[in-house]
């Protein structure tokens, strides 16, 4: 089944963490994704750039709008993905572990082409 992983984090908690600390749980990331790699269960993953070059787009009376940032004020943004094709939620949720560290990670299924999933 495939899932995707969406990782949240706040820079501010990043940035207060010791570095040997934050290297450490980037390395536990590389190990994951090497295993993933070798288990074939890797389909993608990719960080994102830094918030402050989001822009959004709305329709508002069906004229776009287009403000920069991100969509909202949360404190956690939208950091990485990862798609990944597992037996199942507990697999999915095992290998999301160390993607929590100091994050907020959310995991969702992939709809098939029929979409019966929603």
């Amino acid at each position: 089944m495939k899932y995707v992983v969406l990782i949240y984090s706040n820079p501010a908690t990043w940035g207060a963490l010791d570095p040997k600390v934050a290297d450490a749980v980037i390395a536990d990331h590389f190990t994951m994704i090497r295993e993933l790699n070798e288990s074939g269960e890797l389909i993608s993953q990719f960080g994102l750039a830094d918030a402050s070059n989001t822009k959004v787009m709305r329709i508002d009376n069906r004229i776009p709008v287009i403000t920069d940032g991100p969509f909202s004020e949360a404190k956690e943004q939208l950091a990485g993905v990862f798609v990944v094709d597992v037996d199942g939620i507990d697999r999915v949720l095992e290998i999301s572990r160390p993607l929590a560290q100091y994050s907020v990670v959310e995991v969702r299924p992939v709809m098939e082409d029929t979409g019966t999933e929603m």
